[in-house]
């Protein structure tokens, strides 16, 4: 199979895979009696037709940049980290011990303290499968998922006998104070021209387009950077030159949960203003198909945590204003994965000949 130009890597193969997982999808509502077409058209405007849909997409962009931006870490030191679901969890409990602990004079410095709360809860709770991975040898994707299941229970338990208030049936934080409330779109100057007070997409997406930045930076134009991906390409090599796999494992991993866990700044510092059962809402999951989509690059995975908020909100959009079912969103987001994942070799073995007829032909 002939080795295919960056460009194409990065733009074609992805874009391919997108078609067909569309193209698909559209046999399937057909199927099912609806048109294709209009499912689309009620798809796009949901998503991007007015201020209110723009605004759900973003925010749940966001979330996925986060949980995106931490797997794309870990993969280049080589882990496959599949905990970004219950690392997200930590941090939301992280988040809500921090807003709950002090009456905030101002929301800037509950989110300086919660960001730090947020990260850090989600670093620990990755540090333990990192630890067994580096001395251990325990495979990382293994220990990651089960930690999934430990953080869900582990929250349920805090919610319901520690963190409850007295009286409240919820299995619920109390609301967290007036100081700790971030603002959203609608409260932001020159925004609020644009947004209603009520959408959910808050100042946490600029922390997220920042956090692309830093990933970038960190990778790309550091010290630490260059040996996670050093490892990542070869550990035999890597160790010939002195870098530590203990020191990349742990540090790789450290970092992809404190991004994860800081995804819960979005949902429970920035719309549920309390901490809930379930607050990662499955976007540790779908941060593992936005980084493979994103050529785990993190231009890549904000283009890709853009494409999957188009399908969670117009999928939900779809799912209300036609007959065809929402569940049909969660079938595009698992036709996007199969073939940016598991037939992404498919793809490129199709695109080969004709790389391979237009260089012998140069």
């Amino acid at each position: 199979m002939v080795k295919l130009p960056t460009w194409a890597d990065l733009v074609l193969v992805p874009l391919i895979s997108l078609v067909l997982a569309a193209v698909i999808s559209a046999l399937v509502i057909l199927a099912i009696g609806n048109d294709p077409v209009e499912a689309v058209k009620v798809m796009v405007d949901g998503a991007f037709g007015s201020a209110t849909g723009i605004a759900y997409t973003l925010f749940y962009t966001t979330s996925f940049i986060f949980t995106g931006l931490g797997v794309t870490v870990a993969y280049h030191a080589g882990q496959f980290n599949i905990g970004g679901e219950g690392q997200a969890q930590l941090g939301g409990l992280g988040v809500a011990l921090v807003c709950l602990a002090l009456p905030w004079p101002h929301w800037t410095i509950a989110l300086a303290a919660a960001t730090v709360g947020a990260a850090v809860f989600g670093a620990a709770w990755a540090a333990i499968p990192a630890w067994l991975q580096a001395k251990r040898g325990s495979h990382i994707v293994i220990t990651t998922i089960m930690f999934n299941y430990i953080a869900a229970a582990l929250i349920v338990y805090l919610l319901v006998e520690v963190l409850r208030p007295v009286g409240q049936m919820d299995p619920a934080t109390a609301r967290f104070p007036e100081g700790a409330k971030i603002p959203n779109f609608g409260q932001i100057p020159l925004l609020d021209l644009v947004f209603s007070k009520r959408v959910p997409a808050n100042v946490t997406f600029f922390i997220a387009l920042a956090a692309c930045v830093a990933v970038w930076a960190l990778l790309w134009r550091t010290r630490l950077g260059y040996e996670i991906r050093a490892f990542g390409k070869s550990e035999s090599a890597a160790l010939y030159a002195g870098i530590s796999p203990v020191k990349v494992i742990m540090l790789s991993m450290l970092i992809s949960g404190g991004l994860s866990g800081m995804m819960a700044i979005n949902n429970v510092m920035g719309e549920a203003h309390r901490l809930v059962q379930n607050s990662a809402e499955g976007a540790g999951f779908i941060g593992i198909a936005v980084a493979l989509m994103g050529r785990n690059h993190p231009f890549g995975v904000f283009l890709a945590a853009l494409l999957f908020g188009f399908l969670y909100q117009g999928g939900a959009e779809m799912g209300l204003m036609t007959s065809i079912p929402i569940e049909l969103r969660l079938l595009l987001q698992g036709l996007v994965i199969l073939f940016t994942g598991a037939l992404d070799t498919m793809v490129r073995m199709m695109l080969s000949p004709f790389f391979r007829a237009a260089k012998e032909a140069a």
